[in-house]
Formats: C-alpha cells, sequence, structure tokens
C-alpha cells in the first residue's frame, strides 16, 4: 500500500468511528434534519464543513465523551473487536521498540501534513457504493491491510516481547529464517539467542550448557550440523585415524568394555589397563591390582571388565572384584571376594552402582553420597545367571537389573524382598539380552517340537507392566547378540548364527532389513538412525548403511569380535581370543613380545573433523626420542636432527 492511501485510509477510519460514536449516542447530538443529512451522507456533510468547524466538533465531542465516564466503558465493552484493534493501531500502544515507534509516529505525522489535500480529494472521488455494508468491508479491508503492509508494527505493539518469544520457540530454523524476512521486529526476535539454544538443545549438541557458553548460538548450531555432516562423509568413506590399543605385559586379551572416551582392558597376567582416548598421557591410566590377587602365583585371570564415566571395575577367576576411579587410578576404591567363579558383572551406565553373579548369588553393590560403597542387596535365584544388565536412566530412582538364568527371566529391584519374573518357559533357555528405560529384549532358543513353530524368536517386556508386548523374529539359528538400548526409538538390531544381521520395528513387528553379514556368525552389533556396525566369528567388522542395505567398509582380524561401541566420531572394536592359553604361544617367559598374533587386538577409529590435532596423536608419535623406557619405544637415536616432537603421524 503507498503512503498517501495509508494516509487516506487512517482518516477514513477516523471519521467512520466518530461517526459510529454520534449514532450510539455518545457524542453530542445535532439537530434531527442534520442528523437525518448525516446518516445518509455522513462523509459528504464533513466534507462540506469548514476545517475549523470540524476540529470544533472533535473537541466538544472529546469533552462529552469525558464527562460520560460510566457509560462510556460499558458501551467500550460492548464494541465487536475490530472497532478495539482499529483504535489500538491508531493510537499505537506501547512495545519493546519505543524507538521505532516513535520514528514511525513522526514520519506519519509528516506524510499526514503533507498529504492532507491530496487524501480529501481522494475521499471526494470515491463512490458511495461502499458505504452500503460499512460493517462487513471494514473487517476485510483491516484484514488485507494486516496482510499487505508492514509499516503498521500490529505484532510489536500488541505482544510484549516475550510473549512473542514464547510463539517462536515452537518454530524450527526454517520457520525461523522465513519470519526473518518478514521485518525488522520479526527478525530481531527470529534470532533471539535463547530460541537458537533450545534448538541446539533439541538437536542433541552442547548438552549440559548454559545460555551464556555461546555469544551467538545460530552461528553455534550452522558449525556443528557442518561438522556433524563432515562426520558422517568421513564414516562412509573411511576417512580418519586408527590405532590399535596394545599392552605389551598383560599377554592375552580376556575382556574389553567401553564407555564415552574410555576403554578399559583385562588380560591373562592379571592386569587391567584403562586407556582415555581423548588425554593419552593421562595418569589414571595406571591401575593397581588388590594385593590379594596380586600375590597369588599364579595370578588369577581378568574375566569380565566394566567401565562407566566415573568408575571401572574387574573381576578375576578367583572371584574378587576391583573397582578404580577414572579420574584418579591407582589403587582400588573398593574391593570384595565372592566364593566361586563370577558369570556375569555389570556396571550401571548412570551411577556408580555394580552389580555381580556367581553361580545363583547375585550381589548389588552402590557408593553413597560420601562415596563409600557397602552392599544394597542380595538374592539367590533357582539357576546359575549367566547374564545379566541394568537398565539405563534409572539415575534418580532405585537401579533395576535384568538377569537370565537358564529359561527364566528376572527383574531385580533392591527395594523389592524377591526378584520379579518376567518370563519363563520350561526348554526354551535364553541366549541374549538386552535392555532399554522401559523395555527388554532377549532371544528364546526353540528346541524339538518349537522348531517347527517359527523357529527362535526374540520376545520383548514391558519393565512397567511386567507383560510381553512384542514378539519379533523367525530363525532357524540362535540369536547370540541384541543391542536395544542404543538403537533408534522404536527400533531393534540383533544379530544371529544364520550369518545375519536384522533390524526389527517394534511397532509393527517387522524386519525392515536383513544383511547378509558374516560367514561364522555375528558375534556383536549396535546401530544408530542411518547405520550398523557388526562383527563376526571370524574377525570381521564390517559397517553399513541402514537405508540401502549397502556395506560401506570393513576391517578384518585374526580373533572373533567380541566387543563394538561406536558414538558419533569414534569406533572401537575388541577382537579376542577364544583360546587363553594357546600352545607354543610364549618360547620364553621373558619374551613378551613372541607371538603377538596370540594376544588379541582393541582398534580405536576417530572419524573427527580433528583428528591430526595434537591431542589425538598418540604418545608415542609425540615422544621426543630422549627417553629410553622399556617396552614404550622411546629409544634414543644417533642423530640429534631426528628429534621433531608431534611431527609424526598417529597410528
Amino acid at each position: 500500500m503507498a503512503a498517501n492511501e495509508l494516509v487516506a485510509f487512517r482518516e477514513r477510519w477516523k471519521r467512520e468511528l466518530k461517526n459510529r460514536k454520534e449514532e450510539n449516542g455518545l457524542v453530542c447530538v445535532p439537530s434531527s434534519s442534520s442528523s437525518s443529512s448525516s446518516r445518509d451522507h455522513p462523509e459528504q456533510k464533513d466534507l462540506k464543513k469548514p476545517r475549523d468547524t470540524v476540529k470544533q466538533e472533535e473537541s466538544s465531542c472529546t469533552e462529552d465523551e469525558g464527562s460520560v465516564s460510566g457509560g462510556s466503558f460499558a458501551v467500550e465493552a460492548d464494541q465487536p473487536q475490530y472497532v478495539s484493534i482499529a483504535r489500538s493501531l491508531l493510537e499505537g500502544r506501547t512495545s519493546p521498540l519505543l524507538d521505532r515507534i516513535q520514528e514511525e509516529r513522526t514520519r506519519r505525522k509528516r506524510q499526514y501534513h503533507n498529504m492532507t489535500n491530496m487524501c480529501s480529494v481522494s475521499l471526494q472521488q470515491r463512490q458511495p457504493q461502499w458505504k452500503v455494508k460499512k460493517e462487513e468491508e471494514l473487517v476485510d479491508q483491516l484484514i488485507l491491510d494486516l496482510n499487505e503492509v508492514n509499516d503498521i508494527p500490529f505484532f510489536d505493539i500488541e505482544l510484549p516481547y516475550e510473549l512473542a518469544l514464547k510463539i517462536f520457540q515452537y518454530l524450527n530454523c526454517m520457520e525461523l529464517g522465513r519470519c526473518a524476512q518478514v521485518s525488522r521486529a520479526w527478525r530481531v526476535l527470529a534470532e533471539d539467542s535463547v530460541l537458537w539454544f533450545r534448538l541446539c538443545q533439541r538437536e542433541g549438541y552442547h548438552q549440559g550448557v548454559s545460555v551464556s557458553s555461546s555469544p551467538c548460538w545460530k552461528s553455534t548450531l550452522r558449525d556443528c550440523r557442518n561438522s556433524a555432516r563432515t562426520v558422517r562423509s568421513n564414516w562412509k568413506n573411511r576417512v580418519g585415524s586408527v590405532s590399535q590399543l596394545q599392552f605389551e605385559l598383560g599377554k592375552i586379551l580376556c575382556d574389553v568394555s567401553s564407555c564415552d572416551s574410555f576403554v578399559l582392558a583385562g588380560y591373562t597376567s592379571g592386569d587391567v589397563r584403562l586407556w582415555d582416548t581423548l588425554h593419552w598421557d593421562s595418569t589414571s591410566s595406571f591401575l593397581k591390582t588388590n594385593s590379594l590377587s596380586a600375590n597369588t602365583h599364579p595370578r588369577p585371570h581378568v574375566s569380565h571388565v566394566q567401565i562407566n564415566s566415573t568408575v571401572a571395575a574387574a573381576s578375576y577367576e578367583d572371584g574378587c572384584v576391583d573397582l578404580w576411579s577414572t579420574e584418579t587410578g591407582g589403587e582400588p576404591i573398593h574391593h570384595y571376594q565372592i566364593p566361586g567363579r563370577i558369570q556375569a558383572l555389570s556396571l550401571s551406565p548412570d551411577s556408580p552402582v555394580l552389580v555381580s553373579a556367581a553361580g545363583s548369588d547375585v550381589r548389588l553393590d552402590s557408593a553413597n553420597d560420601c562415596g563409600y560403597w557397602r552392599t544394597v542387596c542380595e538374592t539367590r535365584l533357582p539357576k546359575i545367571v549367566e547374564s545379566l544388565t541394568f537398565v539405563p536412566n534409572q539415575a534418580d530412582q532405585s537401579p533395576l537389573v535384568v538377569l537370565a538364568a537358564g529359561e527364566d527371566v528376572y527383574l531385580l529391584n533392591p527395594q523389592e524382598e524377591q526378584p520379579r519374573t518376567l518370563h519363563s518357559v520350561y526348554g526354551h533357555p535364553v541366549t541374549c539380552l538386552d535392555a532399554s528405560n522401559s523395555l527388554t529384549a532377549f532371544g528364546v532358543k526353540r528346541t524339538g517340537w518349537a522348531m517347527h513353530d517359527g523357529g527362535n524368536k526374540i520376545h520383548v517386556y514391558s519393565l512397567e507392566t511386567g507383560k510381553p508386548t512384542v514378539c519379533v523374529g523367525s530363525s532357524p539359528g540362535d540369536f547370540t547378540c541384541v543391542n536395544l538400548k542404543d538403537s533408534p526409538p522404536h527400533l531393534l538390531v540383533c544379530g544371529n548364527k544364520d550369518r545375519r544381521v536384522r533390524v526389527f520395528d517394534l511397532r509393527s513387528s517387522s524386519s525392515l532389513v536383513s544383511l547378509y553379514a558374516h560367514h561364522l556368525g555375528v558375534t556383536s552389533v549396535q546401530a544408530d538412525d542411518w547405520k550398523i556396525v557388526s562383527g563376526g566369528d571370524e574377525g570381521l567388522v564390517c559397517v553399513w548403511e541402514m537405508r540401502m542395505g549397502t556395506k560401506l567398509w570393513e576391517m578384518h582380524n585374526r580373533h572373533p569380535v567380541r566387543h563394538v561401541r561406536f558414538n558419533t566420531s569414534t569406533l572401537v572394536t575388541a577382537n579376542i581370543p577364544d583360546d587363553k592359553s594357546p600352545r607354543g604361544a610364549c618360547i620364553t617367559d621373558d619374551d613378551l613380545t613372541a607371538h603377538r598374533r596370540h594376544r588379541g587386538v582393541i582398534s580405536h577409529y576417530d572419524f573427527s573433523e580433528d583428528a591430526l590435532s595434537q591431542e589425538h596423536i598418540l604418545p608415542i608419535c609425540r615422544s621426543d626420542y630422549i627417553d629410553s623406557s622399556g617396552y614404550n619405544y622411546n629409544i634414543n637415536l644417533a642423530v640429534p636432527y631426528d628429534r621433531l616432537s608431534g611431527s609424526h603421524p598417529s597410528h
């Protein structure tokens, strides 16, 4: 709308509002002849009057309005909504953008004084036909003007800044970008730092930080998206650094666990080694064994290891269990021994809570607020416990443990006297187990006559109700691994002895992906929203694209893959030998580097953009070649000019 048309429209609104007040009896009433003529042709009458007369009538009308104090408010309450909107637009209420509103008023007053004659001429040339249905056309004209004209700051004047921000928080990035192109005021709202901070949190970036952590959250979100896009491309093209985590004194690898940037490994020598992949030189990497196991000769093998963000745990063949702090390392902060061999060990991913099972005895230990460990629960099941796992996301609640013992699946709650039975079918043992925050999934082996009833299945139970929710799978082979906690919502990924990796939709009980992966069976698997990483008994690690079902790349080692875990930019795999005492593994006891092929391999893949930065280079590659300590390969060189610290590529 042009400037002269806007001024004419405002003048027309003023006159029509004044005429409506005259009709309702809120202002001074002229004689009968003049009132009838004004009702027939109100604008023509006003135009014929001199300007001084019109001003006098306006002033008298305002005085009469002030005299009628109680009745005016009652009549204004009965006015239509468009009249109040028009009054607010003409008067100009306060807003957070006071300077802009003042400038707008000054500009309009200047245009009004310059265009008075033109507006009067344009009003005289209009036809009287549009006055027939005055009230209906006023609403239509108002809607059209609000949609077409942005000179009237209706959104800014009518709504407070906080309320407008509350409306904008429901928009996504694309919608905020479109709103920023409407006007200057909308651009200020659409680029508010609080909105982009919430979008950053909603997409999973920079969790646990405050709004003041970044000066511009819009650019921060853009950088995070670009980085995620680059990391995804590196995953697909196998671009990054590969490191092999080896501990020469540990002999043969027994078990591996990883969490965040920590990798924990146990060996047949009884040693436990901790790596921090973000800080390779961390002093907490050296974990000492308890005095009981250290003084035993020969030292017992490490049977299981577990780690979370705060503590690391290891169990030995003699029934001892040690716990260390991931921050300090060194001596164990907690130690106990159970009669017999420990078959299963699990550590809560959210809190310092440890559960162990020796035979049919189950023990649950937890740390209080002061850091002192104590036994919370001890129970005995009818059968030997073969596997167990914690229910994640229970930091503020009582810890829950899901146990598999033979054909039975139990839910252990320390606040209850006895474990609750979830599933029990005679003759159908449980082969694999996993749990999420609300569901638990386990593979069931069908034998005998049950093999004709669809083969082996995966049962999914609700932890709240204890009832089965879905049953998926129909395979002649046994399910060897299942991953529910790390899978996308409503999806479940599992591996089978029939060489296939399958992804099931728990809502429709259908198979979405079936991949022929490993010719000796699948041993470990994990998936996210676009890729699957699987490990096989033949030592092959495969990365798959889920939507297309195609293999992106693979890596091979000698021993079976027993551990696979990845996050956004890193992947940790462990090839653990089945034979812990191979024939001819060592020629002599002092030759610790002989027959490395029997030891097992831990591989760490880094696909981040800064994979070649100083923090991501292994200590052996940052060596200055001065110290000559054993088995660290810091060998003195005869040539002094080869001392280039940090110039060697990462392994």
